[in-house]
């Protein structure tokens, strides 16, 4: 399938999530209006450098625009809905401002769930690693989350660095992702220094 991409080192988006953006580069204005006048979708994918037309990461996630403000200006604030994540498969050459890729959608499970003992392990492991970090949870309503919003949700709000995002988006199913964010919050728990702590770009 042909998609049109938004390359922005540290941006993440999981499917099942939410993530707000502000477009005001004329390119990706022009992503926006091109993706609002068709099917509403925009691929979220890392580039693996800083510079212009960097490589970019092998998996990344198909969003669909779902608030959107359009200013005056041309500049747009949305928030794209996570869908389906999709792996690379090449870059085409194209005249478009914005750059574009041929991808095939991964088939993950809608039904995987952790069992009790897993799940169990995240939450006691997720409030150790709040607790050192200072943050305030609501944790009744992080229980009554099902499965695959909490993990998804931890993988894309906790502080690790693009690389560490990287490797949730990648984790090939739920499971796997849940035992990673468990081994990330551990590793981060026990470094005390705070200028050691990996922060989202």
């Amino acid at each position: 399938m042909r998609l049109s991409i938004f390359p922005l080192p540290g941006a993440i988006l999981f499917p099942g999530l939410r993530l707000p953006l502000h477009i005001f580069e004329q390119r990706y204005r022009a992503l926006t209006g091109d993706a609002l006048a068709r099917d509403r979708r925009i691929a979220m994918i890392q580039p693996q450098g800083g510079e212009e037309g960097a490589q970019l990461f092998t998996v990344g996630c198909i969003g669909r625009i779902g608030e959107v403000e359009a200013m005056e200006d041309g500049r747009y604030n949305l928030v794209l809905e996570g869908e389906a994540r999709f792996r690379l498969l090449r870059e085409l050459d194209v005249t478009t401002p914005f750059r574009q890729v041929e991808g095939e959608l991964i088939e993950d499970d809608p039904e995987a769930v952790l069992s009790s003992i897993e799940r169990a392990a995240f939450e006691r492991e997720a409030r150790a690693f709040a607790d050192a970090q200072g943050y305030s949870v609501d944790w009744d309503s992080v229980e009554r989350l099902d499965d695959q919003s909490l993990i998804n949700g931890v993988s894309q709000i906790a502080p690790f660095d693009f690389a560490a995002k990287q490797a949730l988006l990648e984790a090939p199913n739920l499971r796997e992702r849940c035992e990673l964010l468990i081994q990330l919050m551990q590793f981060f728990a026990l470094r005390d220094d705070g200028e050691d702590r990996v922060t989202l770009q």
